[in-house]
């Protein structure tokens, strides 16, 4: 294996290793207002407007986001409905989430994040109980975390599976299609117990983005998403796009990558709190000649992409929506 990218593969295994650095403190996200009754809000922090810095046209940053970890939307999530969650949010019960893979297994910069992102979707959900439990699974493939993800499942009836997937298959160079066949086979079996899942991809290293086997294996964890009908957070590109706005030109190849996971780890809870967050506004299909239950009110956030100088309406969520 070249040296550089042997280089970059120590670092993406050793990014569990980062010491943990103070946590920047979010934006407190004011309550909102207009809704009444029982209902739940759903809404970011009401932030300005920013553009990227870049060309005129540039897609504009999601200033939701701490300013260290704004990334455009394109290059953050793809979206898709989460009945599992909405459910829960009518019902008025807790949000139970677990979180599995490399960044859940609570080492080193890693330990912040299940609190991290279960204080975030707390913000971001307000008046709602959300309970994350966080299980690692270091150094296992897709393959051979299935049957160890589905006894986590029946265990906790999570409501959301985030998974951090892609990473230890790369570093063990496990075929491409079997890698997919093992994930879509794991997503499909979650989905079929009436569990919401989220995905997320590889993590980013300068050395192998021009690697033809580690970019597959982050396009087949799109593909399974788009394929499966979950959302996905962009993780590899979002870490692109930070390592261009970063120190160029800093530090050695190591130690440059290394503070790149490190902001990676920060923003993490972050990213995917707002993957959820936007994947909650996604519309149902209409179901007729069903009783509803009084609804829940998503109120869809001022978006950074967007220069709306009315809110959009609120979107109503019933049971059997």
């Amino acid at each position: 294996m070249a040296l550089p990218q042997a280089a970059a593969l120590l670092a993406a295994s050793l990014t569990l290793a980062a010491p943990c650095l103070p946590a920047r403190a979010d934006p407190a996200a004011p309550a909102p207002t207009g809704a009444t009754g029982p209902a739940t809000v759903v809404s970011p922090p009401k932030t300005a407007v920013m553009t990227a810095p870049g060309p005129e046209g540039a897609e504009a940053l999601d200033v939701t986001l701490s300013p260290e970890c704004r990334v455009p939307g394109s290059k953050l999530y793809t979206l898709a409905r989460l009945g599992a969650v909405k459910l829960a949010l009518t019902e008025k019960r807790p949000v139970r989430v677990l979180t599995v893979g490399s960044s859940s297994a609570g080492l080193g910069a890693s330990a912040t994040y299940p609190v991290k992102l279960e204080t975030a979707l707390e913000r971001s959900l307000p008046d709602v109980d959300v309970v994350v439990e966080s299980r690692g699974m270091q150094g296992e493939i897709a393959s051979g975390a299935a049957e160890r993800l589905r006894n986590m499942v029946a265990e906790i009836e999570p409501d959301l599976v985030i998974w951090q997937v892609g990473t230890h298959d790369a570093l063990a160079r496990v075929d491409a299609e079997d890698f997919a066949n093992a994930l879509d086979e794991t997503v499909q079996w979650i989905k079929g117990h009436e569990i919401d899942v989220v995905l997320v991809t590889p993590v980013y290293t300068a050395s192998l983005a021009s690697d033809a086997y580690y970019i597959s294996l982050v396009h087949k964890v799109q593909a399974v998403a788009a394929r499966e009908g979950v959302p996905v957070v962009q993780r590899y590109e979002a870490m692109r796009y930070l390592s261009g706005q970063g120190q160029k030109g800093e530090g050695h190849l190591l130690g440059s990558q290394f503070r790149l996971n490190d902001l990676g780890l920060r923003c993490m809870a972050e990213h995917v709190t707002r993957a959820i967050t936007l994947s909650l506004l996604q519309a149902d299909a209409v179901v007729t000649g069903t009783t509803k239950a009084p609804a829940a009110v998503i109120v869809p956030p001022r978006d950074a992409a967007v220069k709306a100088t009315v809110p959009p309406p609120p979107v109503l969520i019933a049971p059997g929506d």
